[in-house]
């Protein structure tokens, strides 16, 4: 049986709209993923499951060999680094737009982060490739982001701190500080998203360098090897239960580490500029992938309801009113956010991540939470086995419910949308008042009695 086509995985209308903005080259790589997806990633999940060792003593130590298998396949189809577009940087990466890119990471986010694993496109390695393709040296890049895009290690990038409210990144205490030709690092860090994982070999981290600067320039961000003395992993947090082995999010220690001078990235001070080029693709990266895991979930759910041997009272699920409502609902909300996604896509293209704020921030708190309640209603759907480890609905709600946290709680987003709406008052308040004058003109040119209705 042929591989779903695009429309199927999609929406046909959407790919109607979009579809004249794909190049040749988008379109043929494109259909190789959709089959690499179907054919390899999928079939691979339980397995991928199955051989991380339950022994705490391999379980972060083991590298997954069915991983190993599907990166090899997707770097002979060309099916790697698809996320850092080359318009954006030129020297090392592929010809794709952000729009085309949208797509293809929907259908990536299919599988979770298994297909984005894959093909070398998983947070939060995508995040710090684009930290040291913008702002790395010459010999950062060699030593770094090489092995990177060729998907010979692993990364993490460490900002969130225990004790403190981190969405205020202005909060961080973590001390950098330069000693003769050396940079000192003492902090202590958690959710370190990657730094559990065998293959991580490099910590981009942020600490507070100049107290005494402006506060958006106190600071700025170091690479630190995974290896050098001082640096702790102390334990992988667990999201709802799940610790999300091999990768893991850590409690990390920094403890009088020392690196040379030259491992600052862009410069002292430079720290909130970097994370602001990092966020911008990466937030949207993450709403890509969560449309095709809410697309993913809802089909699980409309399997599940027209089984003939699911019956209640009389009937199957399916002819229940509210099963019926669920589906519809869900099957809006992935259509609606699909089209913010894809929006914000486009933007970045047009004006890059710093001309798509807007964009990138309504998608950034909508789309989780639309994904959220798509898999609660598929969960609904399963019954108890919704929240088992039989299906993985679970643990995608869990990852999806982190979203709401990852790069900036929505808080924070929603504070800034709203801000940025009252803006718009001064302009509203003289277009109204343009228009009350040509209401007036028109009552004194019509002589039409004023009603008071």
């Amino acid at each position: 049986m042929p591989a779903p086509t695009i429309q199927e995985l999609t929406s046909p209308s959407t790919w109607a709209l979009i579809e004249d903005k794909f190049s040749p080259f988008a379109k043929e790589t494109l259909e190789k993923l959709i089959h690499f997806v179907h054919n390899e990633c999928v079939p691979a999940e339980k397995i991928y499951r199955a051989q991380i060792p339950t022994d705490p003593a391999k379980r972060w130590t083991t590298v997954i060999p069915i991983m190993v298998e599907l990166k090899e396949k997707a770097k002979k189809l060309g099916l790697w680094n698809l996320f850092l577009s080359k318009a954006h940087y030129p020297d090392v990466g592929v010809p794709l737009t952000n729009l085309e890119y949208a797509v293809m990471a929907e259908i990536m986010g299919r599988t979770g982060h298994l297909a984005s694993e894959a093909t070398n496109c998983a947070a939060p390695d995508t995040g710090n490739m684009e930290v040291f393709a913008r702002y790395g040296t010459p010999e950062q890049k060699k030593k770094w982001l090489v092995p990177l895009m060729a998907g010979e290690i692993r990364s993490a990038f460490s900002m969130t701190e225990k004790g403190v409210a981190s969405s205020d990144a202005t909060n961080i205490r973590t001390s950098i500080r330069k000693e003769g030709d050396e940079i000192v690092i003492n902090g202590h860090k958690w959710w370190i998203s990657g730094a559990g994982d065998c293959r991580t070999r490099v910590h981009l981290v942020m600490g507070r360098s100049d107290p005494s600067a402006p506060k958006y320039l106190q600071q700025s961000i170091v690479i630190v090897p995974s290896d050098a003395p001082g640096v702790k992993v102390i334990r992988p947090m667990k999201v709802f239960g799940f610790d999300d082995a091999p990768e893991g999010h850590c409690e990390v220690i920094y403890d009088n580490v020392r690196v040379p001078a030259s491992n600052i990235i862009a410069g002292w001070g430079k720290g909130f500029e970097v994370i602001q080029g990092r966020l911008g693709p990466g937030r949207i990266h993450h709403c890509m992938r969560s449309i095709g895991l809410a697309q993913r979930a809802l089909d699980m759910m409309l399997e599940r309801v027209t089984d003939p041997n699911r019956v209640t009272f009389g009937k199957q699920l399916y002819e229940h009113g509210t099963i019926v409502a669920d589906i519809a609902t869900s099957r809006a909300e992935i259509e609606s956010s699909r089209l913010l996604v894809l929006s914000a896509a486009h933007q970045i293209d047009r004006f890059k991540a710093k001309g798509a704020l807007k964009e990138i921030g309504i998608a950034k708190f909508v789309v989780p939470l639309m994904a959220g309640r798509v898999f609660d209603r598929a969960i609904q759907s399963f019954g108890a086995e919704g929240i088992s480890q039989d299906t993985p609905l679970a643990a995608w709600w869990a990852g999806v419910r982190t979203l709401r946290f990852a790069d900036g709680p929505d808080e924070v987003h929603i504070q800034q949308i709203g801000q940025r709406e009252l803006k718009r008052v001064p302009r509203l308040k003289e277009l109204t008042a343009e228009t009350k004058e040509k209401e007036e003109a028109l009552w004194k040119r019509t002589g039409t009695v004023k009603s008071h209705l």
